[in-house]
């Protein structure tokens, strides 16, 4: 003897708004079978009392109400914080308002007359949809949540810069124009377009990235645009190109400044058309695709070079985005960022808790970091594989962050002890500390904390030495 498998809770809740009585009996009948919770209306009077008492997880409302409209449920539904699913029925007649309904938020519509396993089928998948956007809408607020903490799609930092960065990305995610990211190498400028990404409509479709130094010149316009069977030689088959695989989605272009000038020609006559036509192709197609594009090179220069078009640079720059090198980031962001590192370090190699020595900690507090936050992870990544019982020591850094400022050396007489005649005391202590600002990438609170002064200190002595 079998027993048949009930669900623990039901799987949704229904308002089902339908004027013709039986229809919606039916209707409400069926689902119930199904083990779904149904509420009924028979006129959108009935329907918007429903709403104001709660949301349900999905609404299937005619078109056509005795009092009104199918429109005006929709709209009610959508005042809610987690709008319910929207299923619109229409009469063959009234197909094409239901497209404008589809248009405004619903999700779906159906004609009469119904068919009832077709139509559970289209209620699961509405049902299904909503839990994703959902699912993903809690994601989002647990993510600027934890920006609050300093941590914002993988980046970390609560400085003002970085704070200032993620406010940035906020914005730019609601619209749908081409970005460009400059920053130096290392700072995160990916990290920087996946959370745009995540932040824009696109979320649920692909993010697809690639460097444009990697790929060889001679090949670039077939991966951008894809190419025909027998293209060129070596061409046995048709390739869809990255522009088609990012359709409706975002195409990442790390390392732009590298692209070739007549590949930029037609990266820019893709933005503005939203077409392409792939290398052999006689037609263009159609495509949605949002770019963002990525340097570290100085744009004006390589304009100036003819290395770079204009054109394309202006379509690019109106929603440009510069992250910080992480010389010009506080203390407390990397302190932090070590923090994240090495949390994240004991977690993929199940190891118990990673500790920083003091003495470990302040080489890293004073290494400039030429590399930045890529940099700042590799060294942490090395500390960690060779440091014993989780603790990390100076001895476990490589060696230019070993060095440091006390054993730096002065052959070279950076302070001009040599000079003939020899600096004064006053024009020492100025050389030194100037020294010291630039060994520190001119962080003036990292210099007082080497020279164990506060930073007026640093000022009054300098603002002296000028007067």
């Amino acid at each position: 003897m079998t027993e048949t498998a009930h669900p623990a809770q039901p799987p949704g809740r229904l308002l089902v708004v339908e004027d013709d009585q039986a229809l919606c009996e039916l209707i409400a009948s069926e689902f119930e079978d199904r083990g779904y919770l149904v509420e009924t209306a028979v006129d959108r009077t009935g329907a918007l009392g429903a709403l104001r008492v709660g949301a349900p997880d999905l609404v299937l409302t005619d078109l056509r109400l005795p009092d009104g409209s199918g429109f005006d449920v929709l709209q009610a539904a959508q005042t809610h914080r987690a709008p319910p699913a929207v299923l619109l029925i229409t009469a063959f007649g009234s197909v094409p308002q239901a497209v404008e309904a589809l248009k405004a938020g619903a999700d779906d519509f159906l004609t009469k007359p119904l068919d009832l396993e077709h139509l559970a089928v289209r209620v699961e998948r509405a049902l299904l949809q909503r839990h994703t956007n959902v699912m993903l809408q809690h994601l989002r607020e647990t993510l600027r949540e934890s920006s609050r903490d300093g941590l914002f799609h993988g980046m970390v930092g609560q400085s003002p810069v970085m704070q200032h960065l993620f406010a940035a990305i906020r914005r730019v995610g609601k619209v749908d124009e081409p970005v460009l990211i400059t920053g130096e190498s290392g700072t995160g400028k990916e990290l920087v377009a996946k959370a745009i990404h995540a932040e824009s409509r696109r979320v649920e479709r692909p993010f697809i990235a690639v460097n444009c130094a990697s790929i060889p010149e001679t090949l670039l316009e077939a991966e951008f645009f894809g190419h025909t069977a027998s293209a060129f030689t070596g061409a046995r088959a048709a390739r869809r190109g990255l522009f088609a695989e990012a359709d409706h989605g975002t195409l990442f272009l790390d390392e732009i400044g590298e692209m070739p000038m007549p590949l930029q020609a037609k990266l820019l006559r893709a933005l503005q058309e939203q077409r392409i036509r792939p290398l052999g192709g006689a037609r263009e197609t159609p495509i949605d695709v949002r770019i963002i594009a990525a340097t570290n090179r100085d744009i004006d220069a390589e304009m100036k070079a003819r290395r770079w078009r204009e054109d394309l640079y202006y379509r690019l720059e109106a929603l440009a985005l510069h992250v910080p090198p992480l010389r010009e980031r506080d203390d407390d962001d990397r302190t932090a960022l070590i923090a994240h590192f090495l949390a994240g370090l004991a977690a993929e190699r199940n190891l118990p808790r990673l500790h920083v020595s003091e003495p470990a900690f302040e080489a890293l507090q004073s290494y400039p970091f030429p590399g930045n936050v890529r940099e700042l992870n590799n060294a942490l990544t090395r500390a960690a594989t060779f440091c014993e019982n989780s603790k990390i020591e100076v001895r476990h850094l490589p060696e230019r962050m070993r060095v440091g400022l006390r054993r730096a050396p002065l052959d070279t007489d950076p302070l001009g002890i040599q000079d003939d005649p020899p600096p004064t005391l006053a024009q020492l202590e100025e050389r030194y500390i100037r020294w010291i600002l630039e060994r520190a990438g001119d962080n003036k609170k990292r210099a007082a904390k080497i020279l164990h002064v506060g930073r007026r200190t640093i000022y009054r002595k300098l603002d002296g030495a000028n007067a």
